[in-house]
């Protein structure tokens, strides 16, 4: 078996996420991390100012958002989104490398085909945010520790795997949930040989390099990432969904890559207990539940399709182990090819199921084509502060912008130095809403001149907010925009837009 089958695997990986970049507007997390970018370049280039980043991302803002917005200045939301499918495809390769070494070649393409049409997988392929970037550097680090092999004196490997493991970290705080399994790689891998102190060393020096990298960046970094590593990771607010909802999420959308994966660790412990190999097959089908079990922790299915595509790549490797040993174990000849090509025609399900819950990622977020349309006008015409309650879409559509400083949202207000106030409590975290005394205060003396409100993520603060604009004779509702669903269900809800209009 050639090359051949990863090209296919690839095509049809391919063709998946392509057939996604153009289904919808961009995400929040898309339009921010792209004008973040912008505004990263424009810092860089000509010593514009810029919003405090740091403190309320969830991965270092000078690494993916620069990268994002150079591919978006090239060819827009789309050329953004295919820089995520390369990165993708590299992620694939990755583990088709791995399997290759570990299990040989057949174990490789059943485990990169299992992995590659993963609707996780297909989403994250067409989606512009860090998360493919961190999971291809994830997936290299991962590979650098197996390709050290049995080799006596293995320091290079790990310090370039430490120091792509550590950059991962940086780019998406999440990824060092997997750093554990990654370090425990280098460990297993070196058994039987060199084993001993040398494996002992090898996770050592793992573990060294990456603790001072990250320890190194946050003291860079200063408070501002600190802060921000803390609120978005270490003390995540708690969402409002019950494990057993996110739990079930979970097994629906790599479910088939886990349980191949434990039928794989079953195998393991059958044939060969207690061996490196199957020790390795246990960590890798355990990494799929990390995940999964952090976030029924903290009652949230939040970017669960994404991050639980970190563990499904681990598992898939076990998962191509365990197929590769059913067609082994079959008689050779007639009875095993027609095992073989069971499988493969067998893979026509995981296709199926993987292009069907992609597309509903990719289009589970309303359109806003008749929000900007309508909004570009009415913000570009002028100068004065806007209030609209999810703002980055429209910030990275509209010129305007770039003129951040004009900008709040309803969970924080940007006053006239560029900072922010009336932000969530703490206990809110950074996507609770802002405080609704501040908000009447502002609105009091007609600080912004256009307010937009869907009375969907804010919806109590938003009919605060609403009866304060009553209050005040200078607004008057200029427009009212269709705009996705609504905060009651399936139904389409609206975007209120209020202008301020002084009295003659």
């Amino acid at each position: 078996m050639g090359r051949w089958p990863l090209v296919a695997v690839l095509v049809v990986q391919a063709v998946l996420s392509l057939r996604l970049v153009r289904a919808d507007t961009a995400f929040q997390d898309e339009a921010l991390y792209l004008w973040a970018g912008h505004l990263e370049w424009a810092h860089v280039l000509h010593g514009a100012p810029l919003p405090p980043f740091p403190s309320y991302f969830s991965g270092a803002p000078v690494i993916y958002p620069p990268l994002g917005a150079l591919a978006d200045s090239l060819g827009g939301l789309v050329a953004a989104r295919i820089l995520s499918l390369a990165f993708m495809l590299g992620t694939t390769i990755a583990l088709w490398a791995i399997a290759d070494r570990m299990f040989g070649r057949r174990a490789a393409f059943f485990a990169a085909a299992l992995f590659a049409v993963l609707g996780p997988t297909l989403h994250v392929g067409s989606f512009a945010t860090y998360d493919a970037m961190s999971l291809f550097l994830l997936s290299l680090a991962s590979w650098l520790v197996v390709r050290a092999g049995d080799k006596q004196d293995a320091t290079g490997w790990m310090v370039a795997a430490g120091v792509v493991l550590a950059l991962a970290n940086a780019t998406a705080y999440a990824s060092a949930l997997f750093d554990p399994i990654v370090i425990l790689m280098a460990l297993i891998v070196a058994f039987p040989k060199p084993g001993g102190r040398v494996a002992a060393g090898r996770a050592l020096t793992l573990l060294a390099i990456v603790a001072v990298f990250v320890i190194v960046g946050l003291l860079l970094g200063g408070n501002t990432y600190r802060h921000g590593v803390d609120l978005t990771t270490l003390t995540r607010v708690a969402g409002t969904d019950s494990p057993v909802v996110v739990l079930a999420h979970s097994w629906a959308w790599t479910g088939v890559v886990v349980a191949i994966a434990v039928c794989g660790v079953i195998i393991g412990w059958v044939t060969r207990p207690r061996s490196p190999q199957t020790w390795l097959l246990t960590l890798l089908a355990c990494a799929a539940l990390l995940v999964p079990l952090e976030q029924a922790s903290l009652y949230t299915t939040a970017s669960l399709n994404k991050h639980g595509d970190l563990g499904a790549w681990f598992a898939a490797i076990a998962a191509g182990y365990a197929i590769d040993w059913l067609i082994e174990a079959a008689p050779a000849g007639n009875m095993r090819a027609v095992t073989g090509g069971a499988c493969v025609i067998a893979l026509s399900f995981p296709v199926t199921l993987g292009a069907s819950q992609s597309k509903v990622f990719a289009t589970s977020w309303p359109n806003a084509s008749a929000f900007i349309t309508i909004f570009r006008p009415l913000a570009d015409d002028g100068t004065g502060r806007l209030l609209v309650e999810d703002p980055s879409i429209a910030e990275y559509y509209l010129p305007a912008g770039s003129q951040w400083e004009r900008w709040s949202s309803t969970r924080n207000i940007i006053s006239r130095y560029g900072t922010p106030t009336g932000g969530p409590s703490s206990q809110a975290g950074i996507v609770g809403a802002g405080n609704a005394g501040t908000f009447a205060s502002y609105i009091k003396i007609s600080y912004f001149s256009l307010i937009a409100l869907n009375f969907a993520d804010t919806t109590s603060l938003d009919h605060s907010i609403a009866a304060d604009i009553k209050r005040n004779p200078h607004y008057h509702a200029v427009q009212v925009v269709p705009y996705g669903p609504g905060p009651s269900g399936p139904q389409l809800g609206e975007y209120v837009i209020w202008q301020y209009e002084p009295q003659s």
